[in-house]
């Protein structure tokens, strides 16, 4: 039985709100650091990020109902997965532990899995790897403002 596109949309959403809900207590501590020139509001993350989960389901939808070989397919949408997990793991790290320098490093290894992840989407269906090009440049600039955090809380 074929998964209805919503729940491709929807897990990426469950992972970012649990990942929310479990740093919620932490943004007031993290609005008190120094922040990096270029630091957007509060109110910019969550839109961001929503916008990115939703990106990231349509993408993982589209190769879901691709018709490649299913052994492709598994393994994309495994490497999706894990991408999924290593991002739900980099607020715990940043907001909830503080421990900046060890968060920039596994933001940098999420890049480098979000960018495998790509590659992967891309050899299915070349529009879902499209779709994570706004996801790649959002850690680039995660990756300067994480770096800043780190350097001048550090």
């Amino acid at each position: 039985m074929r998964k209805h596109w919503i729940g491709f949309l929807l897990l990426p959403l469950a992972v970012g709100g649990l990942a929310a809900w479990l740093t919620k207590d932490s943004m007031e501590q993290f609005a008190a650091l120094a922040q990096p020139p270029l630091s957007p509001p509060g109110w910019a993350f969550p839109v961001a990020w929503t916008l990115l989960y939703l990106l990231m389901g349509l993408a993982s939808w589209l190769v879901h109902k691709a018709s490649a070989p299913q052994a492709d397919k598994k393994r994309a949408l495994a490497l999706y997965g894990v991408q999924l997990a290593v991002n739900f793991c980099w607020p715990l790290l940043f907001f909830r532990a503080g421990a900046y320098g060890t968060a920039f490093w596994w933001l940098v290894l999420l890049l480098a899995l979000v960018l495998a992840t790509m590659v992967a989407f891309g050899r299915i269906d070349r529009r879902a790897a499209y779709l994570l090009v706004p996801y790649v440049l959002w850690l680039l600039f995660a990756g300067y403002l994480n770096a800043g955090v780190w350097a001048l809380n550090g």
